[in-house]
């Protein structure tokens, strides 16, 4: 195949399809099953590793996803913050340590559906795609970070005007045609995931905010125990 065409694929047409998948699934979705926006937790089948592969999860991804919109958004900005060696450290460590938190979460929630039968029942094959989709993603972000370092300012300088350049509807590949093969396929990767995006039920997001990270545990009384124990007393 045609290295040419094969680029024209991969970083024109590949983003433009998910990238309306996400909009016109993601409106239909709404529109058809409302009542599908939802994480369907499985935190009341059990609670205990829930919390420690969940929560890590959500923080990292939530610090990462946010790193990566501001090196989109202003890029400029960051290149002029990383312009100080001391900052580009922190800023550099910073991203690595969320990015193992997330990569933590995901195998705890790995190991969580796949040994506890009463999640595994509860958890659809769509979950698993996700799950291993997300897992490769965060794995391929951590071996960028180790292999090829000072991601955010490549990230600003390359990847930022390659993905304007989408939005804009100018679609230029020259920033990222020439970047190491594993910064390809964690690119594809990502507008692959948003193209699945609108049938997991990571939709939830679109609606629902995130209070639980910093809100205080909730107690959880269930009635039928307390009637099965007076039942008992009695």
């Amino acid at each position: 195949m045609d290295p040419h065409f094969l680029d024209q694929f991969l970083f024109v047409a590949l983003p433009y399809i998910c990238l309306s998948t996400l909009l016109l699934m993601t409106i239909y979705r709404y529109w058809r099953q409302s009542f599908s926006y939802s994480s369907l937790s499985s935190q009341f089948l059990e609670n205990e590793s829930h919390f420690w592969a969940v929560v890590p999860f959500h923080y990292g991804i939530l610090a990462i996803t946010v790193g990566h919109l501001i090196a989109f958004l202003i890029p400029r900005s960051l290149l002029a913050w990383n312009s100080h060696p001391l900052r580009l450290y922190i800023l550099e460590i910073a991203a690595l340590v969320f990015g193992l938190m997330t990569l933590i979460g995901l195998v705890g929630i790995v190991l969580r559906r796949a040994t506890m039968l009463k999640i595994r029942k509860v958890t659809t094959r769509t979950d698993w795609i996700l799950i291993g989709m997300l897992l490769v993603q965060t794995v391929s972000g951590i071996a960028m970070a180790m292999f090829y370092p000072w991601g955010s300012s490549w990230f600003a300088s390359n990847l930022s005007p390659y993905l304007w350049s989408i939005f804009t509807l100018s679609p230029d590949i020259s920033y990222v045609v020439a970047m190491p093969h594993l910064v390809k396929f964690h690119v594809i990767l990502a507008f692959l995931t948003i193209g699945f995006f609108p049938f997991t039920r990571l939709v939830h997001v679109l609606v629902i905010p995130n209070p639980y990270l910093w809100r205080k545990p909730q107690v959880v009384r269930w009635y039928r125990a307390r009637r099965d124990r007076k039942e008992t007393l009695s």
